[in-house]
């Protein structure tokens, strides 16, 4: 586990490290309703490369927020899961997204 071996010491550095990146927290929002395949989350991204989005689900494997689940099918389907740890992210992502919508209407009302 070399990237849990970077991670900083200072709690709230270690906490958005672990959720930065561009499709972590899309990846996440998406997983908090129920598990997914790559290929559901690859639609319901749709600016993702695959390549991506699976180097972001397997850094938040590493981190201990997504569990991946491989079914022994031909061909192999593999499936996503938000952990417990990962679903302790869901009012903070939510905060995220409130505070984002609330930020572009107050840029909104000063340029208009």
């Amino acid at each position: 586990m070399a990237i849990v071996k970077n991670l900083p010491l200072i709690p709230a550095e270690r906490a958005l490290k672990v959720i930065s990146g561009r499709w972590k927290v899309f990846a996440l929002y998406y997983l908090f309703d129920e598990p997914r395949r790559l290929s559901e989350l690859c639609r319901l991204i749709p600016d993702v490369s695959q390549k991506m989005l699976v180097q972001s689900l397997r850094e938040m494997e590493e981190h201990g927020l997504v569990s991946r689940q491989v079914h022994a099918e031909v061909p192999a389907r593999v499936v996503y899961t938000a952990t417990a740890l990962g679903m302790s992210l869901r009012p903070i992502v939510q905060s995220l997204c409130d505070w984002g919508k609330r930020h572009a209407d107050e840029l909104d009302a000063v340029t208009a």
